[in-house]
Order: structure tokens, then C-alpha cells, then sequence
């Protein structure tokens, strides 16, 4: 399935709100909405610049949602669902974070970084609809970028 617009990506973010998920045995179930939302905190945080680093970060458990019955593929059904909304990059990083074995540049070890770290951090990341006009800008941007016409 692809995303053809910000307004179903949000949807999407939304439905995630109460889905939780334990990502190993060793650690405890995390809520993916407040997990996403800490995560694309986070990276602001540290690359206040980067804003497609930043929504790959938002938008890792679309996947999960999209195909719940294919845990090993959410990465690559998240990247792809994304990828003509928000662009090659963040479909790219959404796709490598999990892969340990994948070849990673700073952007992407920052991605697992905060990935992880989002995982246990205790603050208010706030709400889905602050990044709304970010993911408009980036989908703007990609629209352009292959050629859509307004």
C-alpha cells in the first residue's frame, strides 16, 4: 500500500496511539504513537535541521500497522508505504534502521540511536499534530521533486 496523502499519514500515526509491542523478550511493551513521537523528539533535538531525519523517526511503525502479520518485513512495508509521499531518503532510513548488518551513516546510527533511546525515555514529546506542517513540507517537496503537477 502507498500513502498518497499527509491526511491518511496522519490517520495512520494516529491509529497507532494504544498499539503496544514489545520488541524483545528482554525488555517491556512500548506504545508505538508515544514511541514515534519521542523518537522524531528526539532527533529535533539533535538534528533540529533535519527534517527528513527526523519524520523517518515519526513514521517507523506505519509498517506494523499496514501488514500486522509480517513482523520481519514492517521496516520494508513502512519504507515503502512512505516512500512516494515523503521521499527516497526517509524511506530509505525507514527501511535500514532495524538492519544491524546494513551498512549505517551518521544519519542512521542517529535514527537507531534515538530509536532505542525512545524506547525508555520519560518526557513529553508532544502531540502528532505538531508535525503536521513538517509532513506537509516534506511531501510538498517530494510531489515536486517527481514531477506531480499541482
Amino acid at each position: 500500500m502507498e500513502l498518497r496523502s499527509v491526511e491518511e499519514l496522519m490517520d495512520l500515526l494516529y491509529a497507532c496511539r494504544g498499539t503496544r509491542v514489545a520488541p524483545d523478550r528482554d525488555r517491556p511493551p512500548v506504545d508505538l504513537h508515544d514511541h514515534a513521537l519521542r523518537t522524531a523528539a528526539l532527533l529535533r533535538r539533535g538534528r533540529p535541521a533535519d527534517k527528513e531525519l527526523q519524520v523517518a523517526g515519526l513514521v517507523q511503525p506505519v509498517g506494523g500497522l499496514l501488514w500486522p502479520g509480517d513482523p520481519a518485513g514492517h521496516a520494508d512495508h513502512a519504507a515503502d508505504a512512505v516512500r512516494a509521499l515523503l521521499g527516497e531518503r526517509v524511506s530509505h532510513l525507514v527501511r535500514h534502521c532495524p538492519r544491524p548488518d546494513a551498512p549505517a551513516d551518521d544519519d542512521l546510527l542517529a535514527l537507531r540511536r534515538a530509536t532505542e533511546e525512545g524506547r525508555t525515555a520519560g518526557f513529553d514529546a508532544g502531540v502528532l499534530e505538531d508535525w503536521r506542517t513538517v509532513l506537509e513540507l516534506l511531501a510538498a517537496r517530494s510531489s515536486r521533486h517527481l514531477g506531480a503537477v499541482d
